[in-house]
């Protein structure tokens, strides 16, 4: 009796009666991509699991000179936002018949090397990637190399680089005429990673709302350099310290959110009765929170299926999106953290 893994595509299709290249479309997931029948791809599958076949994948590399995986590098995989586009980069990457290699690169430019190595060595046939970095030459020349690359929430404007990301200018925008239009005017900002073109959109917003409301900007209400619970909680520390107090918050994620509410609790201020907070990034918990939060909703759904369609694009046609760049909007969504200075306790219409 043969053994269980010993069997091979050509025994497969002797046993079934399809050819051998139906049969290996079929095992390697292109049924729908072929337009092969549902009929079909069932009598072969579940021969195939009858026979216990187990397709050599190395030889199938070598063979066609792609491995059918995708890398994704991310900073944080414990943030919320990030985990849920790897969520759907994977739905997505599985769909066209692609597993993803995934990577946290726990915001270092080190790991983020390293990981960019070890992809390469794995012979994915692309990568996606939110860069840690501040400079695009390492990765413009992978794409000089042919790698296919999409770049995923953060970017670089004067790059060549493919990329989705969201309307941060917009969205921080809209989060500040919110605040200031319940009649706040001393808004303290916790900022995310300085440079990180996110981070820059973002704090542009807040001072273009400021402009366009005839308000000034106190500089030392400012503050924070990266994305994460931690700079949210440290932050917070400092700013209720200064005197007079802000009387809002704009955290620019929600790691940064929570980990100024860990603060303000210690400090028994309240929300919103005390400071009032508008956090970009939305995630079920912060509705489900004693005070849930207003937030800036991104599209996390689109902006993983997004970046997976543009680099099969890339990967299927072997040409690339120079300067393509696809930026969604964001939402408003309007819950209890936000205290009206102006009358009623909340205001959730004032900018509605």
């Amino acid at each position: 009796m043969k053994k269980k893994d010993s069997y091979t595509l050509k025994q497969i299709s002797a046993k079934s009666g399809f050819s051998e290249t139906t049969v290996s479309r079929i095992l390697s997931n292109q049924a729908a991509k072929y337009r092969i029948s549902p009929e079909t791809e069932k009598i072969v599958r579940a021969l195939a699991e009858e026979l216990h076949f187990v397709p050599n994948q190395l030889a199938q590399s070598l063979r066609l000179q792609k491995t059918n995986t995708i890398g994704l590098i991310i900073p944080d995989i414990a943030n919320t936002f990030f985990s849920s586009i790897a969520q759907h980069v994977a739905i997505e990457a599985r769909k066209i018949g692609y597993s993803v290699i995934l990577v946290d690169t726990e915001n270092s430019e080190v790991i983020e090397a390293e990981s960019l190595l070890l992809l390469r060595s794995r012979k994915v046939d692309g990568l996606l990637i939110t860069p840690i970095g501040l400079h695009s030459e390492n990765l413009e020349r992978l794409v000089a190399n042919e790698m296919p690359l999409v770049l995923i929430d953060r970017y670089f404007p004067d790059s060549p680089i493919p990329y989705v990301g969201s309307d941060n200018f917009t969205g921080a925008y809209n989060a500040l005429l919110h605040l200031i239009h319940n009649g706040h005017s001393r808004i303290a900002c916790i900022q995310g990673l300085e440079n990180a073109f996110p981070t820059m959109e973002r704090l542009r917003g807040y001072h273009q709302a400021h402009r366009d409301q005839n308000l000034s900007v106190d500089p030392a209400l400012i503050t924070g350099n990266s994305f994460s619970f931690e700079n949210g909680y440290m932050e917070m520390k400092l700013l209720l310290s200064y005197r007079p107090r802000p009387t809002a918050l704009f955290a620019m994620s929600n790691t940064i959110a929570l980990g100024a509410l860990q603060a303000l609790q210690e400090e028994g201020i309240k929300v919103p009765l005390d400071l009032s907070i508008v956090t970009f990034d939305d995630q079920p918990a912060l509705g489900l929170l004693g005070t849930p939060l207003t937030t800036v909703a991104q599209q996390n759904e689109q902006l993983g299926s997004i970046a997976v369609k543009m680099l099969f694009h890339i990967i299927s046609t072997k040409t690339n999106l120079s300067h393509k760049g696809i930026l969604l909007p964001t939402q408003m969504i309007y819950r209890d953290s936000v205290r009206n200075l102006r009358g009623s306790a909340l205001d959730v219409s004032a900018t509605a």
